[in-house]
């Protein structure tokens, strides 16, 4: 049987894997050839951010129900709720550990071999206690809204699409996960390839995204709280600083 896509989740998967890739790129750029970001820009893509996640979100879910899907179809339930709530907490550790042993690890290292990574982190992350507090809203969105995006509604669409494929599923949603990063660059993509996967995984595997969501949560507080932190207070002599920001280290 022949899989019709319908206009509106079409539209909704070049959204998700054109214009929002691109923007993306475009706006990171921009501020990362800025020689400084003050408080209020920083505030301004927080916002902006929320805004936009939380629209596509609620367009996603309003069509997803016109077109007959339970919440259940989209990981948005507790189907099993030990299993659910073991994977969110072993997911949660290891997906943080990760995160901040690899930030203590580029911390150690002098400046110049940070890589793009010291440049995301210093323009993009948390400086002060107003904009904490706004990375935190932003945290929460993130986390909440692109589960709901990516290993609910692109995962389920994948599947139905490849007639029942998990496995086409898993690779599709994380693939469109991974180029909604290519701001980071080839390595950034390629990590977030593989942490979408394992998501993917872990959602097909509980019915539900709150073990993603919690690790995501975790593992993106993590990194903007921290990185800012243990970057500026690393000792590593600045042997390129003035060079350029947001040419081969942020670019596939």
């Amino acid at each position: 049987m022949r899989f019709a896509i319908p206009w509106d989740f079409a539209a909704v998967l070049v959204v998700l894997a054109i214009v929002v890739p691109w923007r993306g790129y475009i706006r990171v750029n921009q501020l990362l050839r800025e020689e400084t970001v003050s408080t209020p820009k920083r505030l301004v893509l927080y916002a902006s951010t929320i805004a936009f996640q939380w629209v596509a979100t609620l367009f996603v879910l309003w069509r997803c129900r016109i077109h007959g899907y339970r919440p259940a179809d989209l990981g948005i339930a507790l189907p099993r709720p030990w299993l659910t709530l073991t994977a969110a907490a072993v997911l949660t550790v290891l997906i943080t550990a990760n995160q901040l042993a690899s930030i203590r690890r580029l911390a150690s290292l002098p400046r110049d071999r940070q890589g793009p990574f010291r440049a995301l982190s210093l323009k993009l992350m948390p400086q002060n206690a107003t904009e904490r507090l706004a990375f935190f809203a932003l945290v929460v969105t993130v986390a909440i809204c692109e589960e709901v995006l990516y290993r609910g509604w692109a995962q389920k669409f994948f599947q139905d699409f490849s007639g029942g494929s998990v496995l086409v599923a898993v690779i599709a949603s994380a693939a469109i996960f991974s180029i909604a990063h290519i701001y980071q660059g080839r390595r950034g993509l390629i990590v977030t390839f593989v942490v979408g996967a394992l998501f993917s995984i872990i959602r097909a595997w509980t019915g539900s995204l709150i073990p993603t969501m919690a690790a995501h949560f975790a593992a993106d507080l993590a990194a903007g709280l921290l990185a800012p932190v243990w970057l500026n207070s690393q000792t590593g002599k600045a042997i390129d600083d003035a060079a350029p920001i947001g040419t081969s280290g942020t670019r596939s």
